[in-house]
């Protein structure tokens, strides 16, 4: 192909036309949200707000995931196919290609249908110079595809759509597990429920049932249900009401590990959108919980989720507060439960937001594990004698788990760790670390996502 008489430039027409066939305006939103976390950084949420309100928004969010999962993967394939550097092509036309790509390795379409669906979605984006560009790539990507894939798969972070420094970052770490991590997180994620009382799961099996949902129990989890089949959150029986909510089993743990008894203060450092808030108030409703967060909008989050399960102004509070400034919560009683939920890259959740694999930076890694310290540092300030203190991430970096805080307990003689309490099953699959213990990715058989714990405690006459 000659590439240097085609205008590879987008058009001014940004609409999806009439005349397109099926499936081809669909595809053109899908890359336009593709494209915005690629080029411009912005969260695949952030980037799929625009097709809330389409009636194809599962088909373009689905093709719109998949694409970025295999981002990675798809991307160094095509480049073998074309003249130019990635950086030189428009973004539009970049997604368009990866996605196509994705479409004719991985959906069920016939590989013609989905160049054809490609071509009319290049007009669709506004890109009618670049339909013949288009088709010629695709149509050998569909000849080809199979060596060329197999090239880009001799190499391990490839192979799985991983960026090259995550992936070896998870082999220094987890030299056992690595390929294992990079396989699970591209596998559709389980929809685990948890149940408000764990005396009530058996119960709520059946109103699945009669639902026509089928669920099983989760073995190491008294109040999580795992559905066979996903569901929207409306369809599910008792959501409205609080009686069951969304929240994977390994996300359960927290509330668990917290022990919250009658009485007790307790603060949820960071605690949007109120998951964990909710379960820890669902345990036990005689406390005193204190749920903050820095952003006022996802605050919201938490009192709507309160307010969905019922739970009492007196009991559950919330308030906008920024963890790392020096006087955060100084006016308010030492807490007796902290749960320090930490912001971190969220490498354990890669699976249910694959954009990860594209906007984190390795660099990135020690601005969190700052970030973490000093959100630790201000909590365990606030905690009483006596108390318990949770630490979780949703990453499986030790630079923001395991490491992170054997430095803090260096430079903190008055904190100590505290035992997995003797009552708490340890989750199959869970390892143990010096400090604390991780989750992987997709393991035992709840198939959790990925998350570390550690409690700490402050020792005696400190």
């Amino acid at each position: 192909m000659n590439e240097a008489a085609i205008d590879l430039q987008p058009g001014t027409d940004q609409t999806p036309g009439s005349g397109l066939a099926p499936g081809a305006a669909t595809l053109a939103a899908a890359v336009i949200a593709v494209s915005a976390v690629a080029h411009e950084g912005r969260s695949a949420d952030v980037a799929l707000q625009s097709a809330d309100e389409r009636g194809d928004r599962a088909a373009v969010r689905a093709i719109a995931l998949g694409t970025l999962r295999w981002y990675l993967r798809l991307a160094p394939a095509l480049a073998k196919l074309i003249d130019r550097p990635p950086a030189d092509m428009p973004p539009l036309l970049r997604g368009l290609l990866i996605a196509a790509a994705h479409q004719v390795e991985y959906s069920r379409a016939a590989p013609e249908v989905c160049v054809h669906l490609a071509v009319d979605a290049a007009r669709a984006l506004g890109l009618p110079r670049a339909t013949g560009f288009v088709n010629a790539v695709l149509r050998r990507f569909v000849r080809e595809r199979a060596e060329l894939l197999a090239a880009v798969d001799s190499d391990l972070a490839a192979r799985h759509a991983y960026p090259a420094w995550l992936a070896r970052e998870l082999e220094a770490a987890w030299p056992e597990h690595c390929e294992a991590i990079l396989r699970a997180s591209n596998e559709h994620p389980p929809m685990t429920l948890r149940v408000a009382s764990a005396a009530a799961r058996e119960q709520y099996l059946a109103e699945l049932a009669a639902s026509g949902r089928e669920a099983e129990l989760v073995k190491d989890f008294p109040e999580a249900v795992l559905l066979r089949h996903s569901a929207p959150v409306t369809a599910l029986p008792g959501f409205a009401e609080g009686w069951v909510s969304v929240q994977d089993a390994g996300a359960q743990l927290a509330a668990l590990l917290l022990d919250a008894r009658a009485g007790d203060r307790v603060l949820d450092a960071c605690a949007a959108p109120g998951g964990k808030s909710a379960h820890i108030l669902q345990r036990q409703s005689k406390i005193d919980l204190l749920a903050v967060d820095d952003d006022s909008a996802r605050l919201a989050l938490v009192t709507a989720t309160f307010s969905r399960i019922g739970a009492k102004p007196q009991s559950a509070r919330t308030r906008l507060v920024d963890l790392t400034q020096s006087d955060a919560l100084a006016d308010e009683a030492l807490f007796d439960r902290i749960l320090v939920d930490a912001p971190c890259s969220a490498t354990g959740v890669i699976r249910r937001h694959p954009d990860i694999k594209l906007l984190r930076r390795a660099e990135d890694i020690a601005g969190f594990a700052r970030l973490q310290r000093r959100i630790l540092e201000r909590c365990f300030a606030r905690l009483a004698p006596g108390g318990r203190l949770v630490y979780s991430t949703c990453s499986i970096l030790p630079a923001e788990n395991e490491r992170m805080l054997g430095d803090f307990l260096e430079a903190t003689p008055s904190a100590r760790v505290l035992p997995w309490p003797s009552g708490l099953a340890l989750p199959t699959g869970a390892v143990r670390q010096k400090i604390g213990v991780q989750l992987l990715p997709g393991a035992g058989s709840a198939s959790t996502d990925g998350f570390y714990y550690a409690c700490l405690g402050r020792a005696e006459g400190a």
